[in-house]
């Protein structure tokens, strides 16, 4: 496919300078459906990035566009900060219904503000004036979003460096196989936390990704999540998943901690929770941490009721019966039969994931660009993730099919062939 660069006049006279993913995809796109994205000249593009996890459903499903369409014909209320709507209450049962009740999850459900960086701000909020402590533990090539709080217990460098102050009160510590399994796990982290001569303030909490999909698909181990959820509890922190890129289905079951079998004190959830990409999030904690006094954590959008539609449907429409998961986990069967074939092929390469979340690890660290660049120029769309970019991130749709996820494959093989 021959992609003409579009003008860009306006963009770039008007917009801050702060961009980026328009840079890695030179097009200016029009329309979207499914798998599929569709810029102004007529080119398509099949999405292996699904909104950085926010579109698992796949752009403009028709279940969830139908269901939107007919609250907003009705004239059903839009904006409603945190007042008690029947849209609220609908997705509030059906989230009982179809996720807490069958997992035998006791969480209360808290709506903070409509991004990921809400609810994790929310989550540490809450784990501080519960604990009356500061510090929070997060770990290596962690991310959490790009407010202070946020950033205060995120990994990268270069992102951290945007905070133009101090990132206090967040103590980093390694990730599962940090050290190549040459260290026991938590050896370091417990040794100061029990050394009173270590200088480590006693934590409120810790924060953890079960899979780092920013810091470069790293996946933790099922057993290494269980030792943290049990040093945790005889360390008296509390315990914060932070599930918003990896929840929703993206690596099979709804929570991507469930294969560890833990239940964390705290979860953030957004991106895909609302099923069509609109803006919502949520904190979800334990009753007893349920300390707040009214109004002292606010924000106007925290009740995104177009959001709330969306979101019932998404859960009555595909996690009322279990396939979900079992679909998700055979689709990435295929994808991982595709990235080991690949990485056979190509020498300098390594690829890991679960469910549909998958990562190729360039050794030659800046040809993870070069690959994305290909791709896109090829009509595939893929991001870059890792502390120096250097692997090659797929988020495909959850719902793509086997036909369009193994052309996506191929054209993502033809890729790593053409830059090597």
């Amino acid at each position: 496919m021959t992609i003409t660069p579009p003008a860009l006049s306006v963009f770039e006279a008007l917009e801050s300078e702060v961009r980026s993913y328009c840079r890695g995809w030179p097009a200016v796109f029009d329309r979207a459906q499914g798998s599929h994205m569709f810029d102004e000249d007529g080119h398509t593009y099949l999405d292996f990035f699904a909104g950085a996890g926010s579109l698992n459903y796949g752009h403009n499903n028709p279940v969830l566009k139908r269901a939107l369409i007919d609250y907003i014909e009705r004239d059903g209320v839009t904006h409603g900060l945190d007042m008690s709507t029947t849209a609220k209450r609908a997705f509030l049962e059906s989230f009982q219904n179809n996720i807490l009740r069958p997992r035998d999850l006791p969480y209360k459900v808290m709506f903070p503000g409509p991004t990921g960086t809400n609810a994790v701000e929310a989550a540490l909020k809450l784990a501080r004036k519960v604990k009356g402590r500061e510090s929070i533990v997060s770990f290596t090539n962690a991310f959490h979003g790009m407010s202070l709080g946020s950033l205060a217990v995120t990994g990268n460098a270069f992102k951290r460096a945007g905070a133009g102050i101090p990132l206090v009160h967040g103590t980093p510590m390694p990730f599962d196989n940090y050290f190549d399994g040459t260290v026991e796990d938590f050896l370091w982290f417990e040794r100061l936390l029990e050394d009173q001569g270590s200088g480590l303030n006693k934590p409120a909490a810790v924060i953890v990704e079960t899979v780092q999909g920013e810091g470069g698909i790293n996946v933790a181990r099922p057993e290494w999540l269980r030792a943290l959820a049990e040093l945790c509890e005889r360390q008296d922190m509390l315990l914060i998943v932070d599930d918003i890129q990896m929840g929703c289905g993206r690596t099979g079951a709804f929570f991507s901690f469930e294969e560890s079998g833990i239940t964390p004190d705290i979860v953030t959830v957004s991106k895909s929770i609302s099923g069509y990409g609109m803006p919502m999030s949520l904190a979800l904690f334990k009753p007893e941490l349920d300390v707040w006094e009214p109004g002292e954590h606010n924000g106007t959008f925290r009740g995104n009721n177009p959001a709330f539609v969306t979101a019932a449907a998404t859960l009555d429409t595909y996690w009322a019966d279990g396939q979900m998961e079992k679909q998700t986990l055979a689709r990435g069967e295929q994808v991982e039969q595709a990235l080991r074939a690949i990485c056979e092929e190509q020498s300098g390469t390594h690829f890991r994931g679960r469910g549909l979340v998958w990562g190729i690890e360039f050794e030659d660290k800046p040809r993870a660009s070069a690959v994305c660049k290909r791709a896109f120029e090829l009509g595939l769309l893929v991001e870059t993730s890792g502390p120096e970019s250097e692997v090659v991130k797929l988020l495909p749709a959850l719902t793509i099919s086997p036909e369009d996820l193994d052309e996506g494959l191929r054209t993502l093989a033809r890729a790593v062939r053409e830059t090597a």
